[in-house]
């Protein structure tokens, strides 16, 4: 609210059933007032099986209010006639409802929750009346579908409502305004037009959109529309369709050898992080195919070149291992290491006791049970050195031995945070799961968190591995997604985790029928705060149509600035078609926040076939060796900035100047424009380069030039052109934010809505 009050908390709501559709037998709507989950008859069930009949229950509020949640009780155990999917409406009315959420109900015993959208894209919010429940679906399609428990909260506060009913009736009021001047101008019925414009305190859209109108539709004034362009652009207009536009990767692949000539070997497993401040990447150990490595190599950003990280005799060194994960301490400079890959027993015989000196190599030897953790300092009066801070992290508190976890730093708290992964328990054949937990870098102690499952949560949030986790620290959350559950199962789902509250929230149960990547496992991620995007890099994907896991080659970017939250697959620019890493699996990537760059080495590339060629599928009986790879790649985002929006718009403009210029000038000026200005603007490298050279058609197939000059008013102008003129702003209006352009939706569509019914 604009008052400045502050925001109610939601109480439970009272209702009465106002109507519904036919229901089946005794089970009528009333029952869903009570919540009986041991008796079998306290429920609605729908008359009809069939999906294609409509089905509804309609709730009425006893007072005005602002709905905030609706909650779902359920039967004791599971039941075919559950609900399965539904939609929920509100409204001031029983006639005119607007929809508030689409969602599915889990098969079982536990209460569910869903918030309702409740104020709209203005953030006003919008009271009710009426609650309207549409269930779409059963868990067994025949059977009538049942709905046993229905709760309803909101904000019920008085004043609080009847202000929120003002605002709401306010931006109705000026919404009806706006498509009324929509209608009219695209009509071109322009002199009630400016009436309404000048009597009604109400702007159609942001002043520079209305005078890039007039340049483009009414005027033809071209110079105008191109100075309209770039004041929109200085005005920071195109700034949110930069951010949201679809993002370029360029690659570029690193040497980074030493003086020496060395730079890190074939490997995949291992584990890296970045020091920003001191422009330097952490790689440690890693499995090249045949063993587990135990090199440390740091890599200077700033001077592009891989050294080996000295080890001192007689030191403590972390030994062998993969499958691990690191996580460097900005605050303290301290990089932290835990778990490994689980040994046979011929190694672990080799490696008995901590840190004992084998014989003859004098190498010094990790302990046993290598459920060990260590820090690496990188400065301070330790500096480059190791330590042990515990042989056994589940006997002080922490997880059990594990691999394939997850680990990320919360450097502003002094928190380190590890999730899932399987537990390395070599006397069982069952697969065990590790926990999510805390280490407090200040105190030196372990806890495992408590989280509580969010109303949607469809699968657990540690019982995976090979998965991706990554820290947010503006909502000091943790977005956790994929990998892999039992018996090769592999996730698509994706879950916040507040670390205020302990709570759990599944954004996706599948984020695959959302427009995201397949169900992935061993896949890297890393985030970028300031844009609120997550970056996924390739993995092991599992489609629909292939039961066989195999080698994904895609990179993703998920938007979080709202929630759920979008996917957008990142496409390669044409120039880098062969100059971009390879499909492959168990890599590391880290990510640059200051540069916006992010670093990917190694991994493993699949298994390589007789014929020499690299196989997409893992397993095979073609298949000769896994093949680990060394390169070494940067990846840098590009994104549209104003001056490639002011040229992409100018080349519209330009486009349509030159269509005109076609019926209006000379054949050879028409051309010489074409070559000069259009060609001036085009980019070559995209869809653009085939506009130019369709451009001629319009002139080879030209009619006797009639006048159509800029001065031309709407009036004068032939239909053909307006409409041409139309689109062209139209084309325009993707570069500008949705508050700053006239409405979406025609006036005609809002009445057929209105007349159709609304949302029913």
């Amino acid at each position: 609210m604009n008052n400045g009050t502050s925001h109610p908390q939601p109480t439970r709501l009272s209702y009465t059933i106002a109507g519904c559709s036919e229901h089946s037998n005794r089970y009528v709507a009333e029952n869903i007032m009570v919540d009986a989950p041991t008796d079998p008859n306290s429920r609605w069930s729908g008359l009809h099986e069939n999906p294609n009949i409509k089905q509804w229950l309609l709730l009425r509020l006893d007072t005005l209010n602002v709905i905030d949640s609706i909650t779902f009780g359920k039967h004791y155990k599971q039941h075919p006639c559950n609900m399965k999917e539904f939609r929920v409406c509100v409204g001031m009315s029983r006639d005119c409802m607007t929809e508030v959420l689409s969602s599915t109900l889990k098969d079982d015993n536990v209460s569910e929750t869903f918030n309702l959208r409740h104020a709209n894209s203005a953030g006003v919010p919008f009271p009710s009346r009426y609650l309207k429940i549409v269930p779409v679906s059963a868990y067994s399609p025949s059977f009538h579908i049942s709905i046993w428990f229905v709760s309803i909260a909101g904000f019920s506060d008085e004043s609080y409502v009847q202000e929120a009913k003002q605002q709401h009736e306010m931006h109705m009021n000026t919404m009806a305004l706006r498509h009324i001047l929509k209608h009219l101008r695209t009509h071109r019925l322009m002199a009630p037009f400016k009436a309404l414009s000048a009597s009604a305190d109400v702007q159609l859209e942001h002043p520079l959109v209305t005078q890039l109108y007039d340049s483009i539709v009414s005027d033809g004034n071209w110079a105008e529309a191109e100075r309209v362009l770039q004041l929109s652009a200085d005005a920071g207009l195109f700034d949110a369709f930069a951010r949201c536009a679809p993002a370029q990767p360029t690659w570029t692949r690193l040497c980074g050898a030493s003086a020496d000539g060395d730079a890190p070997r074939q490997r995949g497993g291992h584990a890296m992080c970045i020091d920003e401040a001191a422009d330097r990447i952490y790689l440690y150990g890693g499995w090249d195919g045949e063993r587990s490595l135990d090199d440390f190599w740091m890599y200077s950003i700033a001077e592009g070149q891989w050294r080996v990280v000295p080890r001192h005799e007689e030191a403590v060194w972390p030994g062998r291992r993969s499958c691990h994960r690191m996580a460097f301490d900005a605050g303290t400079g301290r990089i932290y290491m835990l778990g490994c890959l689980g040994a046979s027993g011929d190694e672990l015989r080799e490696n008995d006791g901590p840190h004992a000196r084998s014989s003859g190599t004098g190498e010094p030897r990790p302990p046993a049970h290598r459920a060990d953790f260590y820090v690496f300092h990188t400065r301070g009066d330790h500096m480059g050195t190791w330590e042990l801070l515990s042989a056994n992290t589940e006997a002080s508190g922490g997880p059990p031995w594990i691999v394939d976890h997850q680990m990320v730093i919360d450097s502003t708290r002094g928190r380190l945070y590890v999730c899932g992964g399987r537990v390395n328990d070599l006397s069982s054949e069952v697969t065990k799961f590790s926990g999510l937990y805390c280490y407090d870098i200040a105190t030196r102690g372990w806890c495992q968190l408590p989280f509580k499952s969010g109303p949607t949560t469809s699968h657990s949030l540690t019982r995976r591995f090979g998965h991706s986790m990554i820290f947010e620290p503006n909502e000091h959350a943790l977005y956790i997604f994929g990998g892999m559950e039992d018996g090769d199962h592999h996730l698509s789902d994706m879950h916040v985790f507040d670390l205020d509250t302990n709570t759990t929230t599944e954004l996706f149960s599948n984020f695959t029928s959302s427009g995201g990547p397949d169900k992935m496992f061993a896949h890297r991620a890393v985030v970028d705060p300031n844009l609120k995007e997550i970056y996924v890099f390739c993995g092991l994907k599992r489609t629909r149509t292939s039961p066989i896991p195999q080698l994904d080659g895609e990179h993703w970017v998920f938007r979080y600035c709202s929630r759920p939250g979008t996917w957008v697959r990142t496409r390669r620019a044409s120039s880098q078609t062969d100059n971009a890493p390879s499909a492959r699996y168990a890599h590391q990537v880290v990510y640059d926040t200051r540069t916006s760059t992010a670093y990917l080495h190694g991994g493993n590339a699949g298994r390589l076939l007789e014929s020499g060629a690299l196989g997409d599928n893992v397993h095979g009986n073609d298949a000769l060796a896994e093949q680990r790879l060394d390169d070494f790649w940067s990846m840098s985002l590009l994104r549209p900035g104003r001056d490639e929006i002011v040229r992409r718009g100018t080349f519209r403009i330009r486009c349509q100047q030159f269509r005109e210029a076609c019926f209006t000038l000379p054949a050879v000026q028409a051309l010489r424009f074409l070559q000069a200005e259009v060609a001036e603007v085009v980019d070559h490298t995209s869809a653009e380069g085939d506009m130019l050279r369709d451009l001629l058609t319009p002139l080879l197939t030209r009619r006797v030039p009639s006048p159509v000059t800029s001065s031309s008013s709407p009036a004068a102008l032939t239909p053909e052109t307006y409409k041409a003129r139309g689109e062209v702003f139209q084309q325009l209006m993707e570069f500008f934010p949705q508050e700053a352009k006239e409405p979406a939706a025609d006036l005609a569509e809002v009445i057929d809505w209105y007349e159709e019914g609304g949302g029913d």
